[in-house]
């Protein structure tokens, strides 16, 4: 037994002593060997962490509009080139409702998030600036769009279990190696090509400006010719209000004109851009722009 002294760790914990540790008593610090000692617990193992790869193919396209239109592509004409491919009906059935589900999640459920997110932004910012109207706030709330009912010959969108896309490259592996696969068929759905080069995140910013046009600032921005790389360019404001950086809009079409009125006295704004890649931030800020408002 050793004594109790003010810088005693516990080694089963890497931690100073607590008043519960099982080795901590009245007379002292029980060690091995001593009665009553208790060896501390194995230490569990650390479960893996999960990551989700982002899966690549050279022939699925990076932006999310245009994997929208493969996607579509790929669902309209599978059915046909299912007999030569030996993919049965029900096979065929469940790739097209993973493709078209996954083309609810980025056609419509995705910007519909990404609007009502800026409307938090800005019911946020509207909380703590806009002049007292003397009725209460309403929240926006977020009312995903509905899902595509049945047209046609075709059923309703429902949802499918994740990992759609994943299934979707597994079938396209797997009916490439079927003996009616040829490149005639592979280039009709889509599933030929090569990738092109993408551009280097590690330097990629975007290049923005600003001028004053009708009491508005208008904010000039471009891919700089990396279209089909990029899904859009978040673009962020500080009023110069003492609220710091705040998101102004999440862009997909180069060009854009703040809406916010002009304060009373002569403030200065900043605006910084970025681009976002699969609705996540890709490469560096843009240089930081200022312009003299109001007054």
């Amino acid at each position: 037994m050793r004594p109790l002294l003010w810088n005693s760790t516990d080694p089963a914990t890497g931690q100073p002593y607590t008043w519960d540790s099982p080795n901590l008593t009245w007379s002292g610090i029980l060690e091995p060997g001593d009665p009553g000692y208790q060896p501390p617990n194995p230490s569990p193992k650390p479960k893996p962490t999960q990551t989700h790869k982002h899966m690549q193919r050279p022939f699925y396209p990076s932006r999310a509009a245009e994997q929208i239109v493969w996607l579509a592509n790929f669902w309209n004409k599978l059915a046909g080139h299912s007999p030569a491919l030996g993919i049965s009906t029900l096979v065929c059935a469940a790739a097209i409702a993973d493709a078209r589900w996954l083309i609810y999640i980025l056609g419509s459920w995705l910007p519909a998030v990404r609007a009502w997110q800026k409307s938090c932004t800005d019911a946020a910012a509207a909380a703590q600036n806009d002049p007292d109207t003397g009725v209460p706030m309403v929240l926006p709330v977020f009312v995903p769009p509905a899902l595509p009912g049945a047209s046609g010959d075709d059923p309703a969108v429902v949802p499918v279990a994740e990992g759609a896309l994943r299934r979707i490259f597994d079938l396209v592996s797997l009916f490439k190696e079927h003996d009616g696969y040829d490149v005639t068929i592979g280039t009709d759905l889509g599933v030929e090509g090569s990738a092109l080069n993408g551009p280097d995140f590690a330097i990629l910013r975007p290049e923005i400006s600003a001028i004053i046009n009708g009491g508005k600032v208008e904010i000039k921005w471009t891919w700089r010719g990396y279209s089909k790389f990029l899904d859009q360019c978040e673009i962020q404001v500080d009023r110069g209000d003492g609220q710091g950086w705040r998101v102004l809009t999440f862009d997909t079409t180069p060009g854009y004109t703040d809406t916010q009125p002009f304060p009373a006295a002569v403030t200065q704004w900043k605006y910084r851009a970025i681009y976002r890649v699969d609705d996540a931030q890709a490469g560096l800020w843009s240089e930081t722009i200022s312009i003299a408002v109001g007054g």
